[in-house]
């Protein structure tokens, strides 16, 4: 089991930044890969970033490239999503998640990860 909790979310202006922080605990050590998802209210569930735990690959999904950057610290079992130039249609409850197994190459594919966080809120406001 990994049990992941995420802060850093709260209410910012159009153009402004946040930081999203999601810390692991219990069986770390099977982690292959860490995500970012979001889903506003009405909308399904999308991609957002990835990051593999080995080899520090990342992953963006268009929207947000030149905006977010994730990064991880694998001695603290923690990855991180810097938010820049928020827009209000980024709304939404992000949520980490851990990609345990390395079969299968589809990023943005929620169900290939295993466990989920309980999701931090982010508002941004016009």
């Amino acid at each position: 089991q990994v049990q992941l909790v995420e802060s850093g979310g709260g209410l910012v202006q159009a153009g402004g930044s946040l930081r999203l922080s999601c810390a692991a605990s219990g069986r770390t050590f099977s982690i292959y890969a860490m995500g970012w998802f979001r889903q506003a209210p009405g909308k399904e569930r999308e991609a957002v970033s990835a990051i593999t735990w080995g080899g520090g690959s990342t992953y963006y999904v268009d929207r947000v490239k030149g905006r977010f950057t994730i990064s991880r610290d694998n001695a603290k079992n923690m990855v991180y999503l810097q938010m820049n130039s928020l827009k209000p249609e980024d709304t939404a409850v992000y949520h980490c998640a851990v990609k345990t197994s390395l079969y299968g190459s589809i990023w943005w594919d929620g169900d290939q990860y295993d466990y989920w966080g309980q999701g931090t809120q982010v508002t941004v406001s016009s």
